[in-house]
């Protein structure tokens, strides 16, 4: 099996939940080409989903280490600081990582960032922003809903998911907010 396969392999059995197979598939690809990033990047990845944040850090700085130029490892990398409670590192990662490729995950993890900062207001200006600037991102829409209905604006927030529905009406997180 080709280096590609067995990368494409590791991510199937990762949506799969298949988490051992799938750690196991990331090491194979370290071992196989100890200087790609994609190893190490699968290995991080699979640590996030066992809320095993230190390690996951590790895996995604070596993956840095071997690419240095991709947003989406400064991400992830991101999250994975902002979960072990080192916001302001996460922060840089989520800015680097925007900064490199403008990625809409990382716009949202900002956000995020921003909210558990206790931000709130700068959070709601920031994705307003965004939505002007990405009006057909609908996790931005989804988003703001979210932070509505958290703040006990049920009227806002349902503005916000019609108007992710009317994008996205198969989309069933939505459908379900709008009927409950």
């Amino acid at each position: 099996m080709s280096f590609e396969e067995k990368h494409k392999q590791g991510y199937e059995l990762l949506h799969e939940k298949d988490l051992d197979r799938s750690l196991d598939t990331a090491r194979d690809l370290q071992k196989l080409n100890p200087d790609a990033p994609e190893g190490y990047t699968l290995e991080g990845e699979v640590m996030q989903k066992l809320n095993q944040w230190e390690a996951s850090i590790k895996s995604f700085n070596e993956a840095i280490d071997k690419d240095s130029g991709s947003g989406r490892l400064y991400n992830l990398r991101g999250y994975s600081l902002l979960n072990s409670d080192d916001a302001e590192k996460a922060r840089e990662d989520f800015e680097k990582a925007i900064e490199l490729d403008g990625l809409p995950s990382a716009h949202r993890n900002l956000v995020l960032y921003k909210i558990m900062s206790g931000k709130a207001q700068e959070a709601i200006s920031y994705l307003l922003d965004r939505i002007r600037a990405q009006p057909r991102d609908i996790e931005n829409w989804i988003l703001m809903g979210d932070l509505m209905k958290k703040g006990g604006h049920d009227e806002k927030a349902r503005t916000y998911y019609e108007q992710a529905l009317k994008m996205d009406p198969e989309n069933d997180y939505v459908r379900e907010l709008l009927e409950g």
